[in-house]
């Protein structure tokens, strides 16, 4: 349905310095996992135990259901590579992070069980992240929207740069953040959860969002946050791969039902996504 490419290049390219990748000249594979007109999801080996995925839409970096399968599918594909220690979870452009769930595709849906696999791709990103066996990291160079802040919130360790705004939206056109709730929630607690998703059209600061534990890291400029995340990165390629699998585990302990309870949260929205009052919320912003 959609199309695919593989490619093998003969040294690392990549937006980061990893001179031990660099000394052994070792390949990368290039995987274009889902691709349309100015779409993609891209997966690549920049270090040989780091894989670095990253996904672009032109309508701000928005989430259509082949963005989200991508995702998920590159997040599950480095999960089963025993070489790979570490994610980094990325976007491209350089003023939005990502818009939360495509327009498009939520004006499109017409019946329940549209709107409930829609929703369900959501699900199926957090739970990838959650269950894959290596640490994630995320890269946020500017605004995080609706799931934006769920892809946020479900990695393991998030940089973002002070341009990195965040914002809840989704009751502002009468649904919820049902499915990125729970990783939202556990990464910023009840209270901030509850205020960003009753403010929904405001904008809260990248100091906020690190304050609240959203983000660990917070730089001034792209460029300060791309070296943080290459050297720690490495930091972490360099470490006990077996102490960093167990990790993983314990810092998702308690989460276990996700695997229903995102699912059944998607049927939440998907119902609501039909509801007048969200139809024609709908309509206003498309006007």
């Amino acid at each position: 349905m959609f199309g695919f490419a593989s490619l093998m290049i003969g040294k690392p390219v990549c937006p980061f310095t990893f001179a031990a990748a660099a000394s052994i000249g070792c390949l990368l594979i290039i995987k274009i996992h889902q691709i349309r007109a100015m779409a993609y999801v891209e997966s690549k080996i920049i270090h040989p135990s780091v894989c670095e995925i990253s996904f672009f839409h032109e309508a701000q970096n928005s989430l259509p259901s082949y963005i989200l399968s991508g995702i998920a599918d590159a997040v599950r594909k480095a999960g089963t590579d025993p070489e790979v220690l570490v994610i980094i979870l990325k976007s491209g452009g350089d003023r939005t992070f990502c818009a939360g769930a495509s327009f498009t595709e939520l004006v499109a849906i017409h019946d329940f069980e549209a709107g409930k696999t829609f929703f369900s791709g959501f699900a199926h990103v957090i739970n990838a992240i959650r269950s894959c066996g290596k640490i994630v990291i995320g890269r946020v160079q500017g605004k995080a929207i609706g799931g934006g802040v769920g892809l946020a919130a479900a990695v393991d360790y998030c940089f973002a740069t002070q341009q990195a705004q965040v914002k809840l939206s989704e009751l502002a056109v009468g649904i919820g953040p049902f499915v990125v709730g729970p990783a939202v929630q556990r990464k910023v607690g009840l209270s901030a959860f509850t205020q960003l998703t009753l403010n929904a059209t405001e904008l809260y600061s990248a100091e906020w969002a690190k304050e609240k534990g959203l983000f660990a890291e917070v730089f001034n400029t792209t460029e300060e946050m791309d070296e943080a995340i290459s050297a720690f990165a490495l930091k972490l390629a360099a470490s006990n791969p077996e102490a960093l699998a167990l990790l993983k585990k314990i810092f998702w302990e308690g989460t276990e039902q996700w695997d229903n309870l995102l699912f059944e949260r998607a049927g939440m929205s998907g119902r609501l996504v039909l509801s007048d009052f969200t139809r024609e919320a709908l309509a206003r912003f498309a006007r």
